[in-house]
């Protein structure tokens, strides 16, 4: 036989089924039905066990199989999602070509998803030369599956030129070929697609929705997603579990919360990934103690998290700084066992040290199985805010030497870490060596690090002239680096120079005129100071008021100068009284009112 059939596949079979299955075998040759007859029968009949091995050795024993036995065996093959499987499905068409075995069209889309297994676009190309030559071209199972192999190698134009070449399409057809526009990027274009479909008369179903409502999800378009949900509904499609979903995340992205909230409560089935679509799209609107809430709802109702939920939640607290939660999670992924790397890993590092616990950060490091450039990167971010410079530093050329490649983030916390450290040299030096080294070219916030660098380090002639010489356009983030150290520095006129830009570029915002009149009272101008503050009540333009938060007993609770939303804001203004008396010997007052001065 030939050499494939020597090949082991990929899944082993159990050895009392393959006895149970020999006298099964055993039985039907006593049988006066030819052979071949035979094992497509046993093959056809095993599909659902998954009992490759045993499949294929039956196969061994067919002295000439024919194109049927082939195309049996390769759908058995097929069916196990076995990469080596896949393989072999492959060299078997080999073998058929050179046997001259006559080709017909069940052999070319198993071939074809073979291909789509393995992503092997240059032997696709192949198959489809053979599917033009003997004919097949116009069959539409066959066009389908050609579709669907340049859709998942990302040729959205072999996808368009294979749809546009036939002349019979179907549901399928429209559906994969929409799916090859989204999944590659081309949003607008898979929803101009889908309306033309439904110009030429065709009706959607519930697959092609989901693809259509999160291509939808992705533009943004709100006026677009009630269209589309308006048309699920009109058309009475089924709302199952997919489509619920994906309604609940394009109202999420759309802006539309409680819409999606609304849409969420309908469902009448959930599963984990309608809970992950709620969360994670709370914490993209940056809603994190909603998410926090739905993720406690979701434990309420037994659902068990999966990595993506965990990575969500761990995100969430790590903007809350809700450490007691993280914890929680922590102890929650050891327990069930779950491996601590890649984005479970990276996410626990990035939580901890955002929640100030470095040392909780770096011993899960540490712990890691495996790390890449994002788990190097969150310990280095962590340990640059923390002002830990040096040993951030270390870490980056430890990964360096281990032969991982920095990105963008990872320089943005290198030059955090040089600016907050002072290492003004250093930081000169790494940011010459992203593109002169890592072949990384330098966006503006890394130009802002630079500037931040030099203006921390008193060096604002310095900052200046690098500002200058920028080759992109400084941002409000850049000038603002340059009027913070203007304001520590006590450079007037300088000061005045940038709040000129920065006023050109965001006059409604207040930063620029607080630090403009903190620069003013650095130098004693109090007059000068005193009128920032009247252009900016002049021109209604408020302070944005500071928020503090703290965690206790796993509850995140926020404070804003004046606020009484909190249910024992009475108790809390009591005692923020009881300590102004005690710091300035002022009878404060008991409505709070002596307390919002603060």
């Amino acid at each position: 036989m030939a050499c494939y059939l020597s090949l082991n596949v990929g899944c082993s079979a159990n050895s009392q089924k393959s006895t149970t299955k020999v006298k099964q075998f055993n039985s039907l040759i006593n049988t006066q039905q030819p052979l071949y007859t035979k094992i497509i029968y046993l093959c056809s009949s095993t599909l659902s066990s998954k009992d490759i091995s045993y499949i294929h050795s039956l196969f061994t024993q067919i002295h000439d199989p024919d194109i049927n036995s082939y195309n049996t065996l390769m759908r058995c093959l097929l069916s196990s999602k076995c990469k080596e499987n896949a393989l072999l499905a492959g060299l078997m068409y080999v073998e058929m070509m050179c046997k001259g075995l006559d080709l017909d069209k069940y052999t070319y889309p198993l071939v074809l998803k073979a291909c789509v297994q393995l992503r092997e676009l240059r032997y696709g190309r192949f198959v489809h030369a053979h599917v033009i030559k003997n004919g097949y071209a116009l069959d539409l199972y066959v066009v389908n599956n050609l579709m669907r192999l340049y859709c998942v190698c990302g040729c959205v134009g072999s996808v368009r030129k294979v749809f546009d070449r036939t002349p019979v399409r179907d549901l399928v057809s429209w559906t994969i070929l929409i799916q090859g526009y989204v999944d590659n990027g081309y949003m607008k274009e898979g929803v101009d697609l889908f309306f033309e479909m439904i110009d030429d008369g065709l009706r959607a179903d519930e697959r092609m929705m989901v693809v259509v409502i999160s291509a939808c999800a992705k533009l943004g378009d709100l006026r677009l997603g009630r269209e589309l949900h308006e048309y699920v509904r009109s058309r009475k499609l089924n709302f199952d579990v997919f489509l619920w979903n994906a309604l609940v995340d394009m109202y999420l992205k759309c802006g539309e919360r409680d819409v999606a909230l609304d849409v969420f409560r309908e469902m009448p089935m959930r599963n984990v990934i309608s809970w992950n679509t709620l969360i994670s799209g709370l914490a993209q609107r940056r809603e994190f103690k909603q998410a926090l809430s739905a993720f406690n709802e979701m434990q309420d109702q037994g659902v068990k998290p999966d990595e993506n939920t965990l990575v969500a939640v761990l995100n969430c607290c790590s903007n809350l700084g809700a450490l007691e939660v993280g914890k929680w999670v922590h102890t929650y992924i050891d327990r069930n066992r779950i491996r601590v790397a890649g984005f479970v890993g990276n996410a626990l590092v990035d939580m901890y040290a955002k929640c100030g616990s470095m040392d909780d950060a770096l011993r899960v490091f540490r712990n890691m199985s495996t790390k890449d450039v994002f788990s190097y990167t969150s310990v280095i971010v962590g340990l640059a805010t923390h002002g830990k410079a040096r040993m951030a530093l270390n870490f980056f050329y430890k990964m360096l030497e281990i032969g991982i490649q920095p990105n963008e983030v990872t320089f943005v916390g290198v030059l955090t870490a040089c600016s907050h450290g002072g290492l003004v040299e250093e930081g000169d030096k790494l940011f010459a060596d992203m593109w002169r080294v890592h072949k990384l070219k330098p966006r503006i916030e890394h130009y802002g690090c630079m500037v931040d660098l030099l203006g921390r380090a008193g060096l604002i002639n310095e900052a200046m002239e690098f500002v200058e010489n920028m080759p992109i356009e400084p941002d409000a983030s850049i000038w603002g680096s340059i009027l913070a150290a203007c304001s520590i520095q006590g450079k007037v006129e300088l000061a005045q120079h940038v709040t000129e830009k920065l006023v050109d570029i965001e006059s409604e915002k207040d930063g620029t005129y607080i630090l403009m009149s903190n620069t003013y009272a650095s130098v004693s101008k109090w007059r000068d100071a005193l009128e920032v503050r009247k252009v900016m009540k002049r021109q209604k333009i408020k302070k944005v008021p500071g928020c503090s938060s703290i965690e206790l007993d796993g509850v995140v609770s926020e404070f804003r100068r004046c606020d009484k939303a909190h249910p024992r804001s009475k108790d809390i203004y009591a005692m923020v009284d009881q300590l102004t008396l005690h710091l300035t010997g002022t009878e404060a007052l008991s409505d709070g009112s002596e307390s919002c001065m603060i």
